[in-house]
């Protein structure tokens, strides 16, 4: 294989382990982020510190690479389309744009991918929320269409919450109210899918959260029966080949007590829920997602261990010094300078053997 240049757009953890992964290939990596300190430059061979929004340095970076991707959503569309002018964007901006916004997603998941979701309904003002909780009988979520991510930018709405002072409080106007669905528990599933439409998924996992960021995930999703996890297969295809994708994608999904699946929302990138392949599976999402990107056939992934994924959460990164020589534990530390609460500072993949 001739030797290529990845560009990753967005220097976190994510952009790290995709780094590392690609290593293995003797891919070099350019990495864009506007923090000094991110912690995906420790492990590249340039980087760009620059706003997503700067046109030009988004060209420069462009140009010196063969194929991007991004580990996060929130880059502005309009730098996403300039990379992809310039050099494979996988997957792409069309995808990008689906996952950014809310209540493109719900209705792109709903019409067209033919999946099904929580009722929703879009809210540009207070008297639109007001309708919009009228036609939802139990409990809703408020949520902005845009930059939420571990619990931020929703409020729970109940029969005697003030909908006035919810509508203030959340500090937008593009916003969308979604049933509040009971459910038994959360999984998710994750789908690589390359340009010559060839597929390969990974087993279905359930996820636990703690203070509305994922705490741990257990994979496989104990007790699933095959019926569900053919459901969540079949889900994770049909949005993958609606969307064309080429690259990665993580499916969150509620498993209702009827065995029913509703898709909560998708991200086209390497997953916190997909970090238990690193020692569980053949090939992990952060390999599978480079050979995606620089057009590698995609590996295979065949399960090797039951995992338990542990997030570690600001001072549980010292939980990591106990565990190094634990020959059932796999340590991955992030390289964050800075510990602070609630900020993922690593996990650990506990091997179940």
């Amino acid at each position: 294989m001739k030797n290529k240049i990845l560009g990753i757009i967005g220097g976190g953890q994510l952009g790290r382990m995709t780094a590392l992964a690609a290593a293995k290939f003797g891919i070099e990596c350019h990495i864009f982020d506007p923090d000094l300190n991110a912690p995906a430059f420790q492990v590249c061979s340039k980087t760009y510190i620059n706003d997503y929004e700067d046109l030009n340095a988004i060209k420069e970076f462009a140009n010196g690479i063969d194929a991007a991707l991004y580990e996060f959503e929130n880059i502005p569309l309009k730098s996403a389309q300039i990379i992809e002018e310039l050099c494979l964007l996988r997957p792409s901006s069309f995808v990008l744009s689906v996952s950014q916004d809310r209540l493109i997603e719900k209705k792109f998941l709903l019409d067209k991918a033919k999946v099904q979701t929580a009722k929703f309904y879009e809210c540009n003002s207070y008297e639109d929320l007001v309708n919009a909780k009228n036609l939802i009988k139990g409990s809703s979520v408020l949520k902005t269409r845009r930059f939420g991510y571990d619990g931020k930018g929703q409020i729970k709405i109940n029969y005697d919450t003030d909908l006035l002072e919810a509508w203030k409080s959340i500090g937008s106007n593009k916003l969308i109210l979604e049933e509040f669905v009971p459910f038994k528990r959360e999984l998710s599933i994750i789908i690589a899918r390359d340009h010559n439409n060839n597929v390969q998924v990974y087993d279905t996992v359930e996820n636990k959260h703690k203070n509305h960021i994922l705490d741990q995930t257990i994979a496989p999703a104990p007790g699933i029966s095959d019926k569900i996890a053919q459901s969540a297969k079949k889900i994770a295809i049909n949005i993958a080949n609606e969307l064309d994708l080429i690259g990665i994608l993580a499916i969150e999904l509620f498993e209702l007590n009827n065995g029913d699946l509703i898709v909560n929302e998708i991200a086209p990138r390497p997953h916190n829920s997909g970090h238990w392949t690193m020692d569980g599976c053949v090939t992990d999402q952060f390999e599978q997602a480079v050979r995606a990107a620089v057009g590698i056939n995609l590996g295979s992934t065949e399960r090797l261990f039951d995992i338990v994924m542990q997030n570690l959460i600001g001072k549980d990164i010292y939980i990591a010094d106990n565990l190094m020589n634990d020959p059932n534990c796999r340590v991955h530390r992030y390289g964050k300078k800075e510990v602070r609460p609630g900020r993922k500072m690593g996990h650990i993949n506990h091997l179940i053997r």
